[in-house]
């Protein structure tokens, strides 16, 4: 299968939380299948336009976000290098994850410190860098029509994404825009579905390379052990 663009992401090992997140999203990146929808009373619209915009990734915490090769690299090359630098990292162990708003979405988030997670995945941003081909100027266009600082227009020129560095937040995104009254009605009714399947605590231990197919959906590749 051929690939347009990459990402590391963090994806969970299987269980549970990933068996309910993949039905949810309605997409299993792991196993390049579309599970049937899970049964959850109290929403304020079907689950599959709820989750329109995130089904495509699967269910996953970015840490490098999609990027195109860049001219002379291969996708064994990028295998190799991520190989490499995952068994110089160390896990990371947090509190635990809860399920939060986000703007106009919601999603899983990491409770506790946070900085290793963020040194982590500002050193993975920056080694692999080299991998990443130049957004276009159609790209470019389209993230500066968003409301970014001055922060997250030097981090888009330098690194080709807003939300990076010190303005990464990890997050595993469940859902897509939803009006405050749509969200806290979703939020409600993935609560007692998702409390008991939440881990705590919360361990990165391995980092996974994707790739966007021919329609569009992620595919996880192979799952790299953090062993430093």
């Amino acid at each position: 299968m051929q690939f347009s663009r990459y990402a590391v992401y963090v994806t969970l090992p299987r269980g549970p939380l990933v068996d309910f997140g993949a039905a949810w999203l309605g997409w299993n990146a792991a196993r390049g299948e579309r599970p049937s929808a899970p049964m959850v009373h109290g929403l304020p619209r079907p689950v599959h336009e709820i989750t329109a915009t995130p089904r495509k990734y699967g269910l996953h915490g970015t840490v490098k976000p999609p990027f195109r090769l860049a001219e002379g690299h291969k996708p064994d090359n990028l295998h190799d290098a991520l190989g490499t630098l995952c068994a110089a990292l160390a896990p990371v162990t947090l509190e635990g994850l809860a399920l939060t708003r986000l703007g106009s979405f919601l999603a899983l988030t990491p409770t506790g410190d946070t900085a290793a997670l963020t040194a982590l995945a500002a050193r993975v941003v920056a080694d692999l860098d080299p991998f990443r081909a130049p957004l276009t100027e159609a790209e470019l266009d389209k993230r500066h029509k968003a409301n970014l600082s001055d922060r997250q227009r030097e981090l888009l020129r330098d690194w080709g994404y807003p939300y990076v560095m010190d303005q990464f937040r990890f997050h595993i995104t469940l859902t897509g825009r939803l009006s405050p009254d749509e969200a806290e009605q979703v939020r409600l009714a993935l609560l007692p579905r998702l409390e008991d399947k939440l881990p705590r605590p919360f361990v990165i231990d391995a980092l996974t390379l994707c790739g966007e197919d021919s329609t569009g959906y992620f595919h996880e590749l192979q799952r790299y052990a953090l062993s430093g």
